[in-house]
């Protein structure tokens, strides 16, 4: 594989990852348990997108095939996303839409502030700007970790939980392939692995502070970076852009 094409791979998955995890979020959107979150919800969306715009934006370029963001969010199928499979995952109840956006959240920080030194003057320019927004959104559902987590008998089961079932698919976090060897090497991206430790005691941090346990190590889910999905992702794109493709090039 050329560095070009790694290039376009890393920046698909940077942005399909925010993509389809902001669609999540759009989910909640008049259904969240206070006003207060459905807002927060709903900003945390936003900004993911931005962030998604901006990598596939850049994407598109690199690429040289003439698809901008628009083209590559609303008309690739559901193997050609490159996506983790934990953004994917559904909403299930309000805890496990939380620990979803923490660990990716915990995962965000990290990487973005290892992307502001990228020698790609791209990269290093929109995980810069991506960073603040990050920052935030890991103190929110940190917050609410801790909130649940060491808040009523039922709080505290339900986020743990879903600390629980979402623990399989952090570790395609941290998992290398090709790609990221030939960026790492380049210095435009960063080993994965390198994360892992940090990312780990940033986590435990939060856990102990709600009084919840760390989940054992064990197998971890993979494939999303490469194309293959659980079979939510099918039924998200399958909304997400319903309107593009039954109204192909339609404009506001």
């Amino acid at each position: 594989m050329g560095r070009q094409d790694a290039l376009f791979e890393y920046l698909l998955r940077l942005g399909d990852s925010a993509l389809v995890l902001a669609q999540r979020l759009g989910e909640w959107t008049g259904k969240a348990p206070i006003i207060e979150e459905d807002l927060a919800t709903a900003n945390t969306a936003l900004d993911l997108i931005g962030q998604a715009r901006m990598w596939l934006a850049y994407a598109g370029e690199v690429e040289g095939k003439g698809r901008d963001e628009d083209r590559l969010a609303f008309l690739r199928d559901a193997s050609d996303f490159r996506n983790v499979l934990l953004v994917e995952q559904p909403n299930g109840n309000f805890a496990d839409t939380i620990a979803r956006q923490f660990y990716f959240d915990a995962w965000n920080v990290r990487a973005l502030d290892a992307l502001r030194g990228s020698t790609d003057a791209r990269v290093a320019d929109i995980a810069g700007k991506s960073l603040k927004e990050a920052r935030y959104h890991f103190e929110r559902s940190a917050d609410w970790v801790v909130r649940l987590g060491d808040g009523t008998d039922e709080s505290r089961a339900k986020m743990q939980a879903a600390i629980d079932d979402l623990w399989t698919y952090t570790g395609e976090l941290f998992a290398a392939d090709e790609v990221d060897r030939i960026l790492a090497e380049s210095g435009v991206g960063f080993d994965p692995g390198s994360l892992h430790a940090p990312w780990m005691d940033a986590v435990k941090q939060v856990l102990d502070e709600a009084t919840l346990v760390a989940p054992a190590a064990g197998y971890m889910q993979r494939g999303g970076k490469q194309g293959v999905h659980t079979e939510n992702l099918g039924y998200l794109l399958a909304e997400m852009q319903f309107l593009q493709r039954a109204y192909p090039g339609g404009q506001w």
